[in-house]
């Protein structure tokens, strides 16, 4: 029998319902979907492995890379090593990047932020317990992370132009 009192009677379920509510509006699925999503967007082929695997942005002679488990991107830019690093982090396929590149270095910043901040409480609300545990918390997090961004899904292949072209007014027939 289970003691009420205790503090351990949490589920891995209840602690990560806990983790999600805590997080609230700075979700990463949320945070994807208001700044990402809303605007426009392009899609980009990540294939991250689903369990989340290793990630590492480098600086070589050749420009800044992304490291995911053996595969290396080439990115053109720090800003969005770092924008990709947190999805290939989650284990996302396929994701949205910002079709303007002015934007995804606050972007990134908001992405880690929240990244960090499930890590850290994680770690915080499973302090007293197994690693068994902690771990499986984290999987259920991250899957509920990589299924929401899912749903959500990449936006279009190529960014909507919605400019008109023409610089003439049709003309009207009398």
């Amino acid at each position: 029998m289970r003691d009420k009192t205790s503090e351990h009677t949490e589920t891995t379920a209840e602690i990560a319902e806990r983790i999600k509510l805590q997080i609230g509006s700075q979700a990463i699925p949320i945070l994807y979907h208001h700044l990402v999503l809303s605007n426009r967007s392009r899609q980009y082929q990540l294939d991250a492995e689903k369990r989340g695997g290793a990630s590492e942005i480098m600086h070589t002679l050749l420009g800044i890379e992304l490291k995911i488990g053996r595969r290396r991107l080439i990115c053109p830019d720090l800003a969005t090593a770092r924008y990709l690093t947190v999805f290939a982090r989650i284990g996302v396929d396929l994701i949205a990047i910002p079709y303007d590149i002015s934007r995804i270095s606050r972007i990134a910043d908001e992405f880690e932020s929240s990244w960090h901040r499930t890590i850290l409480l994680i770690e915080h609300l499973t302090a007293n317990r197994t690693e068994r545990m902690r771990n499986k918390v984290r999987k259920m997090v991250l899957d509920d992370i990589r299924n929401e961004i899912k749903k959500l899904g990449a936006g279009s292949r190529v960014p909507a132009f919605n400019q008109s072209t023409k610089q003439r007014k049709a003309r009207r027939s009398l």
